[in-house]
């Protein structure tokens, strides 16, 4: 499996690493990435769209992030610095079974839950009401805040399972702050509140520690093949 460290710290040409994740598993080779992008708001689509979109990017702006759009929906999603970003590209024309689209969520949610809780984090399942990027694959603190979600891209051969994960009590403070203001220009409906964080979970506060164990949770997963071919794209990333 091709795995890709690193990043670049340029938003726009960072993106161009997954989407050549993506490109080469409809070649035939799954890969994963699990990294750190530099401070930006991710809007989805359907923000794009709203009549409030031109706010919410200038709040952004005003926080210190830059902003780009990204390829899957969702709604936006800030990364401080420290909060983790994966994507595991799965071949859909292998011959091999890689499972519907809900397969697909259950097990990366199953994976991602997995790996947190060995890492002591104690999550499930699940969000809060009013949580940031809402949808029906996110993984929170039990009894406390959405600490991760996910989404996916799918086209003819190839799929990309995608998402986030709030390591450190300092990011989830500072995504709070940021999505407040940007859910307001968009008139989404969010509560500050249910932000978690692995470390608030009793995980560690460490990005790379988890990065690597998510890392080697789709590796060694049911979709993966335990044999990395690792390319480096920066080595502080």
């Amino acid at each position: 499996m091709h795995v890709v460290r690193g990043r670049d710290p340029r938003p726009a040409v960072d993106r161009e690493h997954t989407a050549a994740l993506l490109a080469n598993a409809g070649d035939g080779e799954p890969g994963v990435r699990v990294w750190t992008p530099v401070r930006q708001v991710a809007f989805g689509r359907r923000d794009a769209r709203e009549s409030g979109f031109r706010r919410a990017t200038a709040a952004a702006a005003e926080r210190g992030f830059a902003t780009i759009e990204r390829d899957v929906g969702g709604r936006a999603v800030a990364y401080p610095g420290d909060t983790l970003a994966f994507a595991h590209a799965l071949p859909l024309g292998d011959g091999r079974d890689r499972g519907s689209i809900s397969e697909r969520y259950e097990l990366a949610t199953e994976t991602v839950r997995d790996a947190l809780r060995g890492l002591g984090a104690d999550v499930t399942v699940g969000e809060p009401p009013a949580s940031f990027c809402p949808g029906d694959h996110s993984i929170r603190v039990a009894s406390g805040g959405k600490v991760a979600g996910i989404a996916q891209r799918v086209r003819g051969d190839a799929a990309l399972v995608a998402g986030c994960v709030i390591v450190t009590r300092a990011d989830a403070s500072d995504i709070a702050e940021v999505t407040a203001a940007i859910y307001d220009a968009l008139d989404v409906s969010f509560d500050p509140e249910t932000v978690g964080s692995i470390a608030g979970a009793g995980g560690p506060e460490s990005p790379q520690r988890v990065a690597r164990a998510l890392e080697a949770a789709f590796l060694d997963g049911p979709w993966g093949d335990g044999d990395p071919r690792v390319t480096r794209i920066d080595p502080d990333g």
